[in-house]
């Protein structure tokens, strides 16, 4: 029975293949709720029946199907609009973000969107700031099968060394210290940035210097909404170190 479960696992060494298929399968039941097997079939160009069984969990698509299913499912299930219509903006631009961060299915899926995005990255830590990054950065630690690091903005009892990084957050006029553990990014760790929204810019960037001074490796940054684009200047993130937003505003 196992055998029939996959088209294609060869080896542990192809754990982040194998998540980024079971992220496409949730994707594929997800736009299942909203489409028959047949207007499925016609803008995938796959048999009913093959989606059937992808579906009901039969079969895991191959890497190379995953990746056509992807491609053609997140434009029609649409996570970016589902995103954009929770957001309401108050008369001073602010906006609410509780819509996002306390509906579970909704960051399971954002977990999976970043599967998707950072599919063959090697990934071992996943970092957020406390405290809007932590249900989103907790889903995707989750997806991905790794611990997580949380920036405090306070020094807990108890933990002898810390790195610590301050930033200036020049819209609200304050700086803040986030302190991390020192033991809990090692050298050879390569760590994704996970935050909900990113504005400035500058908590992000705290962040990232934490990661170069542990001497770990930037493997991305991930982030549910963002703000304008200046924000990505000061970042300054290597080629190989990609930058995922879901929404832009």
């Amino acid at each position: 029975m196992l055998s029939d479960l996959t088209e294609e696992i060869r080896s542990p060494t192809h754990a982040e293949d194998l998540k980024f298929r079971l992220a496409t399968v949730e994707l594929l039941r997800t736009a299942k709720k909203h489409y028959t097997y047949r207007e499925l079939a016609a803008k995938t160009n796959l048999p009913v029946t093959v989606l059937s069984r992808y579906v009901k969990g039969h079969v895991l698509p191959n890497k190379e199907r995953a990746q056509h299913l992807w491609c053609v499912l997140s434009k029609i299930v649409g996570i970016e609009n589902e995103f954009r219509r929770r957001i309401k903006f108050d008369n001073n631009g602010f906006f609410d973000n509780t819509l996002l961060t306390g509906d579970i299915i909704l960051l399971r899926q954002a977990a999976n969107y970043a599967i998707a995005k950072f599919a063959g990255k090697r990934i071992t830590k996943v970092l957020t700031a406390a405290i809007d990054g932590i249900p989103l950065a907790t889903m995707v630690a989750n997806a991905l099968g790794v611990n997580l690091v949380i920036a405090k903005t306070t020094k807990e009892v108890g933990i002898p060394f810390f790195l610590e990084e301050t930033c200036a957050l020049n819209d609200l006029g304050y700086a803040i210290t986030f302190y991390i553990p020192r033991d809990s990014i090692k050298k050879r760790d390569s760590v994704l940035i996970v935050d909900g929204v990113i504005k400035s810019g500058e908590i992000q960037r705290a962040l990232l210097n934490l990661v170069y001074k542990a001497k770990a490796e930037a493997a991305g940054i991930f982030a549910m909404v963002s703000i304008g684009e200046s924000w990505s200047q000061k970042l300054k993130m290597p080629p190989e170190s990609p930058i995922e937003v879901i929404l832009r505003l």
